[in-house]
């Protein structure tokens, strides 16, 4: 389904290849939108896509990836295809993002940060779980 969701939104995109060329694209874009630039920390990156038309972005690694927040000791797993719609300091309808909530896996749907100066990010998953964190665990270190 991520694939599909990827080639409608291809044409008129900024797509760029390569594991260092992706960081870097993937990093300015959550700085402009006023999101933690930590939050994809992922490696192999073979394909970064935005189309700012529809707010739409796209992050192909290799493999998937499993990180360890460790700020907040949380777990998260990201897919090896991880989309999402994006808009100001909120990024809604992820698809290949996981958080580990005590023994089960649960789908990441939705982040924010709502009020810039609070200094907190909210995610909240598929089940209607939400959390809040101190942005600063999500930062690039």
């Amino acid at each position: 389904m991520a694939t599909q969701s990827i080639e409608n939104h291809r044409e008129g995109a900024e797509v760029v290849h390569g594991d260092a060329l992706c960081k870097k694209k993937s990093v300015q874009l959550l700085q402009e939108l006023g999101l933690p630039s930590g939050l994809f920390p992922l490696d192999d990156f073979e394909e970064f896509g935005y189309n700012r038309k529809a707010g739409f972005i796209w992050l192909v690694q290799r493999k998937k990836k499993d990180h360890t927040f460790k700020k907040i000791k949380r777990q998260v797993s990201y897919a090896a295809e991880v989309t999402a719609f994006v808009e100001e300091r909120k990024m809604k309808k992820i698809t290949g993002v996981k958080t580990k909530e005590l023994m089960l896996w649960l789908s990441v749907v939705e982040m924010y940060v709502e009020d810039a100066s609070a200094g907190k990010i909210t995610f909240k998953t598929g089940t209607g779980l939400s959390d809040s964190f101190p942005v600063p665990a999500f930062e690039l270190e």
